[in-house]
């Protein structure tokens, strides 16, 4: 990691966000409970929550809740009638985040379910659909996420999804990371779907070199 990309997320967070003594507890939480450093840095999560009031979202769903960092800066952005349903197949990391929930002020908008996404994820069509959709879970399984993010959406749905660039592995069709496998198939989906219209932006900064990408749906869910 360029030490300068680092000192540039810096400037930026202290120039357009602040001190936020909050964020900084639950970081401090999370890393005394031993989970691992994957968090947005703060910049992406005041990016997150002004994605999130630029549409509009009343409902948001979130794939991967680690600690909940992300999950606030998700929260961050609803009305008051709002809500972010999150998902976290690790009971000690759903612990963590309900307990850094609780301290940021959100325990009613926000609801952590715990378990695996792939037996969650069918559980939420009748509080379908969701205005936002962010996808930070496990990359292998990225493809599958992102069929459920098309039945759970409307027209209009945004689904963004993290961590996709990889180091610019993401452009290496030989690599033997199922992770980045998984972020192919993911592209080839929202690139080969009509129902979508998506993009990808490279990033570099405190968390090192990725990226995150964006898509709109333009029609209403698959029907099967």
């Amino acid at each position: 990691m360029d030490e300068n990309w680092k000192k540039t997320d810096q400037y930026i967070e202290q120039q357009l966000i602040g001190d936020d003594p909050i964020l900084t507890e639950v970081l401090a939480r999370n890393e005394a409970a031993g989970l691992p450093p994957h968090d947005v840095a703060a910049n992406q999560g005041k990016y997150l929550q002004i994605l999130a009031m630029m549409v509009g979202a009343k409902r948001i769903l979130e794939i991967g809740t680690l600690g909940g960092f992300s999950t606030i800066w998700l929260a961050r952005a609803l009305p008051s009638d709002g809500k972010v349903i999150s998902l976290e197949y690790d009971p000690l990391r759903a612990d963590v985040a309900r307990e850094n929930i609780r301290l940021a002020g959100f325990s009613r908008q926000v609801d952590i379910r715990c378990g695996e996404a792939k037996d969650t994820l069918p559980e939420l069509i009748e509080e379908a659909p969701f205005d936002l959709i962010f996808i930070d879970a496990d990359k292998p399984n990225n493809p599958l996420y992102l069929q459920w993010a098309l039945k759970l959406s409307r027209k209009g749905t945004v689904i963004i999804g993290d961590n996709v660039v990889r180091e610019g592995e993401v452009c290496n069709p030989e690599s033997t990371d199922e992770r980045v496998q998984g972020v192919r198939r993911f592209f080839d989906m929202m690139g080969n779907d009509p129902r979508l219209t998506a993009t990808a932006l490279q990033t570099v900064g405190a968390k090192g070199w990725d990226g995150f990408s964006i898509a709109i749906v333009n029609d209403g869910p698959d029907p099967k």
